[in-house]
């Protein structure tokens, strides 16, 4: 049974004052979601993606509508390490603070493994899991110093539990990226942070029909509870939940963000 998705949630203030990094955020997918529920919450966010172009359109859009003062952009390469620590660099020079960091950049593609390249097996794992690593690394160790807690998000996937033939370079990323979180953790947990991920199934966005067929689509889509693919501002209403006191207790955790659990 296909069913419309609700409506969208307001705002309620959850995140009034705090400092937010979100990688992958240019566009319509899951991180331009994400950014914008932040700023509907009161955060203050600074958005990054490797493409500049489209980043900077971001940015214009989202400053227009929530004030300039609250939104900030930089191209970001998540796989160069000097990039990344710019990128953090610029978020205590501009917002003051680290509060909430948000892991959203993530490479797929499809390929049989007896087809696969190690080109194409690297940068699948560079993007989606060693960059967040990278990442992860640079908001523990400067959350870790400013003593005042924090929470990093990250976003893994369904694929990370279940199997899909042509997506075992995708499958092996997503999977380490449920891992990381689980152990990044333990050692957070001693001085106040949490970190935590979620796992979407399918979720809807411009780019994903640009790389997929109707066909898959179409497969995939049947087998989701509600017969509809979410909406990339149901998973970001997720990442905010988590984001927020709401969970101020769960730390370690990887929320499905389907029917899809194992």
């Amino acid at each position: 049974m296909t069913r419309t998705p609700p409506d969208y949630v307001p705002g309620h203030g959850l995140l009034t004052g705090r400092g937010a990094v979100v990688t992958a955020a240019a566009g319509a997918g899951i991180g331009g979601a994400t950014a914008r529920r932040l700023l509907e919450e009161g955060a203050r966010v600074l958005i990054s993606d490797a493409h500049a172009r489209r980043l900077k359109e971001s940015e214009a859009e989202l400053a227009a509508e929530f004030g300039a003062d609250r939104v900030t952009a930089l191209p970001c390469d998540v796989t160069d390490e000097t990039q990344v620590a710019a990128l953090f660099d610029l978020a205590a020079e501009r917002h003051g603070r680290l509060d909430i960091v948000v892991n959203n950049a993530g490479l797929g593609g499809t390929a049989d493994l007896v087809d696969m390249t190690d080109e194409q097996w690297d940068r699948v794992l560079d993007v989606t899991l060693n960059g967040t690593f990278r990442c992860t690394r640079a908001a523990l160790r400067r959350m870790k110093a400013a003593g005042a807690g924090g929470v990093v998000v990250n976003n893994a996937s369904v694929i990370g539990w279940r199997a899909q033939r042509g997506q075992a370079h995708y499958a092996a990323a997503k999977a380490g990226v449920m891992a990381l979180t689980r152990c990044a953790s333990l050692e957070a947990a001693a001085y106040g942070v949490r970190v935590n991920a979620v796992s979407p199934s399918l979720a809807m966005h411009p780019h994903l029909v640009k790389v997929t067929t109707p066909e898959l689509l179409a497969e995939l889509t049947s087998r989701e509870a509600f017969g509809r693919y979410a909406e990339p501002w149901e998973v970001a209403n997720v990442i905010v939940f988590l984001a927020s006191d709401y969970s101020s207790y769960m730390t370690g955790e990887v929320l499905s963000v389907s029917s899809r659990h194992p």
